[in-house]
Parts: structure tokens; sequence; C-alpha cells
């Protein structure tokens, strides 16, 4: 089979697009915009498979878009900072700068080979010093807004190397590096206040019906809002009084124990003097080695020690004992909670395996009355019970009584709360932003101003084995002076979260050379918001709810009039091999490098689009792959073998003349495809089917192709071959420029306006109807499609097959359903 040469076509026209800007975009106010954007990668060295597909659905839309005379913005740049890179630097003896610089170059290298329809002159990099100057900005705006702030918080700590990790570099509770268990410890910690937009957060979801529900239903769990209140039980010898936020304040008469974090700020005061001091401190630190998602296990069973401390129910006067436990986090709420264990299963279970008093104060009708003899918690509705003048109300109503109640008391006030944390984003790492902060003696805290920024990340740096980070140990960096004062200072050596940089890329994307501003306004309004983002549903949480976090805040800056960043978000699937997720470790990963040497940039892009619906994970298939080039190829000789004699044939409607039968079936093929194209790309995002419609159109045209070229119309048959490469440019681009070229076009087919389906050509004028003798198909008919059912009949009767059937016999009825079948009854 002769194929085509891939290569050669593909690097020809990739180098004639980067030449001509086919695919720069500009602002203009008299076009309709529209802003096409997959997740940036991070530059790890080689493409996989994943990319590729996220990335060629988002060019398809783009493509198509274009097509249709929209102003078309499609970017791509790097999420370049993180963990990786120091990695390396170590392991390697690679500058972390020179690792991911070499990987930006190889990594831009394939996605122009793949023929992705970029604007190249917008590319950012997270970790270039004109991009992380504005997120040094951003940061300094921020804490003078009084939404940045330090305090302590519990890290993991690596004791051998003397370092903090973050979560990704503990592994089974120990440091990835030297295998030492991680412990806990309390450091200084820099923090965005993102709980204080938990609520336009949850609110503006309703904003966003283009996004998946799961997505929704993810972020809201994670904002967690709950109504509840917050109760003060004073200490018992101490002028300290532990706050706690309940759901079931209807509960509080049911308290019989509390329970404190073991990391909580006060837990080292109550415990000071304690006759089993030693044996608390030796839980501590086993609890400390533990990472948060062990600790919150619902099927993990609970530890927890007695502190020898008691607290006051303030509804009671009771003395209620304190216990540590290991599934209280001081990260949660206050850091500390009033068990129930009556009518809670995990305080329930607790109190059971340290032989806790459980006292009912809801019960329902037939339900225990003695917490003693209770099997599990109880944790519905129901009437009041051993809650003084509350009982005998239903537990609906006792909860604002007993919530008004405390508050008059002045001991707590009902409150609102969100699962939602504040986000913490120091790094004890190198490869980071670094966090625009100076000490000084004098002044205290200052943020660089902004005519100082950036603060350059320092590149004469040495990387030890213990991964603690050189910023610490360099002395050039630390010591600088107050921009304030002018004395002497010294620099936070800290750097942000990763996570920070991709916060705002999108916008960066829309003034990308900007040097007097993250972005100019006028150019983000006319951008903004995404109205395509693309990528994969593990950023669901974090980065989507961190970029929709950024925009608000930008918007009250006044730096931009969108509050949220993506107007339509699709979660693609993974890209499966024999049932599994790609990956090294499984040796089951499929190098895109290997399928474009072998079979081409479009055949990469027309499988990985065709084997699944974009939002369904898709299993690798060799075979395909195969059939992918097979169908190119089909298309390649189709065109190349009739493009001679059609380049000057006339395709416009008046150049028909009379149509014969097959030219009317292939022009009904031809228009009825390209709608069913133009409905799936454009409405529904379903590349699939679209490209099927595609594949069955070119079977149609070899079938009428192979009648002969005495019963061919040349306008037919140019029409329908054009028509076919424009339907499949947005999905093989190279094969399609070059064979629009081979028709005799001067002009690139992605400026090409997408063709309008002709209406009147998809009407079906005759229908073939089957014929059946009692249920049996005994023949066909060929008939007008508006053929009534009395004429539908009598046709039936008079065809040859049918009388050989009803011959001698008697006909009782026969019943037609018009368009589909005649079915005679005789007797």
């Amino acid at each position: 089979m002769a194929v085509y040469d891939h290569e050669t076509i593909e690097t020809k026209w990739q180098k004639v697009w980067d030449e001509s800007g086919i695919y720069h975009s500009d602002e203009d106010p008299a076009k309709k915009k529209f802003y096409s954007l997959e997740m940036f990668p991070y530059p790890s060295g080689r493409l996989h498979m994943g990319h590729v597909r996220n990335y060629s659905i988002g060019d398809v839309v783009s493509r198509y878009l274009r097509m249709n005379g929209w102003n078309v913005l499609h970017p791509m740049g790097w999420d370049a900072f993180g963990l990786p890179a120091e990695n390396a630097a170590i392991q390697n003896r690679i500058p972390p700068k020179q690792w991911t610089w070499e990987n930006i170059d190889y990594m831009r290298a394939q996605l122009k080979r793949l023929g992705f329809s970029y604007d190249w002159r917008r590319e950012v990099a997270t970790c270039h010093p004109d991009y992380y100057r504005w997120t040094q900005w951003i940061f300094t705006r921020c804490y003078e807004k009084g939404l940045v702030y330090k305090k302590r918080s519990w890290v993991n700590w690596c004791p051998n190397c003397q370092t903090v990790l973050a979560n990704e570099q503990v592994v089974q509770g120990a440091c990835e590096r030297c295998d030492t268990t991680v412990t806990k410890k309390a450091l200084a910690q820099w923090f965005f206040r993102i709980t204080e937009y938990a609520d336009r957060l949850l609110d503006n979801l309703e904003k966003l019906p283009g996004w998946p529900e799961r997505v929704k239903t993810m972020q809201r769990n994670w904002i967690g809002r709950s109504e509840g209140a917050q109760i003060r039980f004073p200490i018992k010898g101490s002028q300290r009084s532990l706050a706690v936020f309940t759901t079931r304040p209807d509960t509080i008469f049911g308290v019989t124990y509390m329970v404190m974090a073991p990391e909580h700020d006060w837990v080292d005061e109550l415990i000071t003097g304690a006759p089993n001091e030693a044996e608390i401190r030796s839980f501590i630190d086993r609890v400390a080695s533990q990472d948060e998602i062990t600790r919150t296990a619902e099927d993990r069973d609970k530890e927890g020690i007695f502190t020898g401390r008691y607290c006051i129910n303030p509804m009671t006067g009771e003395e209620i004992p304190i216990y540590l436990g290991d599934y209280v986090l001081a990260g949660y709420g206050t850091g500390a909670i009033m068990a129930v264990p009556a009518h809670d299963e995990r305080d329930f279970a607790f109190a059971r395996k340290y032989e806790i008093p459980v006292r009912v104060v809801i019960v329902q009708e037939g339900g225990a009355r003695d917490g003693a003899s209770m099997t599990e918690a109880y944790t519905g509705e129901g009437r009041m019970i051993n809650s003084n003048e509350f009982d005998g109300l239903p537990s609906e109503e006792a909860w604002g009584r007993i919530a008004q109640a405390i508050e008059e008391k002045g001991v707590g006030q009902r409150e609102v709360n969100f699962r939602l944390r504040d986000w913490l984003i120091s790094r004890q790492r190198y490869w980071g932003v670094p966090i625009p902060i100076v000490y000084c003696d004098t002044c205290g805290t200052v943020p660089v101003p902004a005519d100082k920024l950036p603060v350059h990340l320092p590149e004469d740096v040495e990387f030890m084995p213990s991964g603690r980070s050189p910023l610490v140990d360099l002395e050039s960096f630390v010591k600088t002076t107050c921009p304030q004062c002018g004395g002497a200072a010294t620099r936070e050596t800290d750097t942000m979260d990763t996570f920070v940089d991709s916060s705002w890329y999108f916008l960066r994307y829309c003034d990308p050379q900007n040097t007097g501003a993250p972005f100019a306004k006028e150019n983000a309004d006319y951008w903004m918001g995404v109205d395509q983002y693309i990528g994969g549903i593990e950023h669901a949480i974090l980065h989507l709810m961190y970029a929709r976090f950024f925009t608000m805040v930008l918007h009250d800056l006044g730096l931009t009039s969108v509050e949220e960043p993506f107007e339509n978000l699709l979660t693609q699937g993974m890209v499966l091999k024999d049932g599994a997720k790609m990956s090294k470790s499984k040796g089951n990963v499929v190098d895109p490098g290997q399928i474009i040497e072998k079979y081409g940039a479009d055949t990469a892009r027309l499988f990985i689009l065709f084997a699944a619906p974009p939002e369904r994970d898709l299993e690798w298939s060799d075979a395909g792959v195969e059939g992918s080039y097979r169908f190119l190829n089909r298309v390649n000789r189709l065109v190349l073998e009739l493009a001679p004699q059609l380049r000057e044939a006339a395709s416009d409607s008046n150049a028909f003349g009379e149509l014969s039968e097959a030219d009317r079936n292939l022009r009904r093929q031809v228009h009825t495809s390209l709608k069913r194209v133009t409905e799936d790309v454009g409405r529904r995002m379903q590349f699939n089917t679209a490209i099927s419609a595609v594949m069955e159109l070119v079977n149609g045209i070899y079938a009428y192709k192979d009648q002969g070229e005495e019963a061919q119309n040349p306008a037919v048959l140019k029409e329908a071959l054009e028509l076919t490469i424009t339907m499949l440019a947005p999905f093989a681009p190279h094969l399609s420029e070059e064979l629009w070229h081979e028709m005799g076009h001067q002009t690139s087919v992605h400026l090409e306006s997408w063709p309008t389906y002709d209406e009147g050509a998809t009407v079906v004028d005759e229908v073939a109807i089957v014929v059946q003798v009692n249920g049996k198909v005994r023949d066909r008919l060929t008939v007008a499609v508006d053929t009534d059912e009395e004429s539908l009949g009598r046709l039936a009767l008079e065809l040859p097959r049918v009388q050989e059937f009803v011959s001698g016999k008697s006909v009782r009825k026969v019943i037609t359903v018009p368009g589909r079948l005649v079915n005679v009854v005789v007797g």
C-alpha cells in the first residue's frame, strides 16, 4: 500500500504556519473572541499520551472556532518551578535552571512537531523573572490587603535531613530521600487567607453551568460549609477556655469527654507536671510521625490518652475529662472537639475503647435510653432527654433553643464554619518564587516594594545531599537592607508553593510582554474569562479552587472585571494501557515520539480523538493507531487520484446540472455528514462521532468514484472532496492542508470559513420500505418519502414476490408503517 510521506508534509506545513503567523491572535473589539486553554504542563522532559490527548482536544476546538470566524486565543506555557528540578540537581549535579530550560526546549519542539495551533508569542514560563516578578507583586498586594499572613503551623520534618518535607516527599511515613521516620514540627509559615472567600467560592459555583457537576460537588465538599456553634469550655485550674465548633449544639448535655489534637498549641502547658507526662509525650511523638490521611481514616482504630486535666461543661457545670486523640487535627476547626459518644460513631468507638461513659440525650421511638446498653451511636433526630429544661423537645427545635441559651450565657455563639483551611504557601525549597519579604529589627516584617521586584532567585547555589534549601546558607541572598529604613535586614528564605504560579497564568497570557503590570486590564477584559478550559479531573480541587480564589482577589483589586476564570470546563479521561493508567513503574508507557515518527502527528491526534469521547478514559490500541493511519492514507490516495481532473472543475450549485440518483445520494451523505460534524464538534464536543461521520463519508465517496468516470459529476465530486478535507482539517491539520493545496487552492484550509450544510440536500426524497407477508420479509419497495399508506399497501401487493405468497389466500389486512415497512396478513 502506497503511504503518504507524513514527515515531509508535516515539517513543511509547520514551517509555513510558523513563518506566516497564521495562529497569532490580537485583541480586536470588532470580532467575537474565544479563549481556548489547556492546563499548561510541568516541563518534566517528555510529553506523554495524556498531554497529547489534552492538547489535541483543545486544538480541535481552537481550529474549528477560528474557521467559524472567532478571534481565538490559544496559548501555551510552562508550570516550571517545583521539586523534581531540585531532585535532579541533587542526583545529577545539574542546576535546576538548566534542567528546566532544557526540558522546556525539548517539550516545545514536541508540541510544535504535533502541529498544535498555539500563538507562541504568548509563551510564558513561571520560572522566568519576567513572570515571577508579578507573582511576587500580587503577593505583596495581597499582604497589604491583609490576605497574606504568617503563623506557626505543623509541618513534616525529617530529623536526619534537617528539613521540611512536602506531603509528596513523605512515603509511608518516611523521608523519600533517606528513609528516616518523619515527625511533625511547628514552624512559622506563610498563608493566603482563602477562607475569607469561602462563601463566595461556594456560592459562585451556581454561576458555572458549563462545569461538570462532579467537579462542582467535589469543590462544595472541600469547602465544607456547615452551620453550628462555637462553644467555650473553661479548663479547670486555668484561665483558658477550650473552644470547639459543633454542628450539633443540641447534644451538649451528652458530652462525656473532650479531645484535643496532640499538636494543639496548649498541649505542652496542659500536660507539664502530669503524673503520666512521659507516657503522654511518647504518644504525641508517635502520632507526629503519622500523616493526616492515616489519622483521619474512617476504618482505622482511633487512639488517645488522658491528660489528667478537665474542662467544665458551661451548660451543666460538670467536669469533663480532656483526652488527646490521633483523629483530631490542629488544622481543622479549633483543634479540639466535644465528644458525644451516644450520637457520633467515631466518639462512640473511642468511648468504648477507653471505658468512657455514654450518655443518651436524643431518643427515637423505642430507642435506647441507657448509654451502657447501646451497641452503636444514634445519629438521627428524636426527642430530647437528660437535657434539663429542654427535655421533651424535638431535637430540631432544641438545636436553636440550646444555641440561643449558649449565646445568652456568654459561653459561645452561632457561626458558620468551613472545612476549607487557609492556603499554606511556604515551601522550604529552592526552586520556587522567593517570598518578597524582609525582616528588619527596626521596621519588623516589610514587603519588598514594587520597584525592587523581582527578588531574583540566585543561581550561585550549591545543593547538599541533605536536601536542605541552599537559600538558607547563602549569605549574599539572606543579608540585605531594609527598604523602609535602609538598615540591615534579612530576607525570607521560604519560596512559594507552585500552585501560586498556576493560579493566574491564564491572565498573563492575555498580555505576556507587559513590563509595567502583570497584565493590562483592557487586555484581560477582552479575553477573559476562559471560554473553554481543558484538563484532568485530578485538578478539580486545588488548582481550580486556587485559580478561582486568585481571580476573585484580582477582581477585588480592580485588575480584572471577571470574578470566575473559567466559563466552561472539560475534564478529559485518562489514557490507559492494558486497563491501567500509563506509568513508567507499570512499564506500559507509549512514547508519543515513536508514534509520530512511525505514523505521523496527524495519526496520533486522530486516534486519540477517535478512540473515546473526551470525558471518558481511553484504552490504548496499537490496532486503533494502525486503523487511523490507514484511513488517512485512504483519504490521501482518493484526493491524489481525483485532484488532477477536478482542480479546474466548478463546485457551486449552478455547475451541478441535472443530478442522477447517485449524485443526489452522495450530496445527501456529504451534507448530512457536515451537519453531524458541525453539531458534534461545535455543540457537543464529541469528536469520536464526528470523525466516524467523516470516515463513513470517505467510504461513500469511494463507492461513488468506483461507478466509473462516465457516471461521475465533477462538480458534485469536487464538492464532496473539498468538504471532506475541510471537515478533517481540525483533526488532521497537516494532511488536510496538503490535500487542500493539491485541489488547487493557494490559501490555507485553516483560514477557510467553516462550510454551511445544505439543508435541502439532506432531505431524503425516496425511502426503502421492507415488505413482509405474515411477518416475514419477502421484498423491498423504493418509494417517495411522502407516499401515503393506501398507496404503500397497493404497491406492496403488486410486487411479484408478494403475489407468490398471497396467491390463493385471502388478504385479511395490510399493516403499514410509513417510511419503514408494509406487512400483508393473509389467511
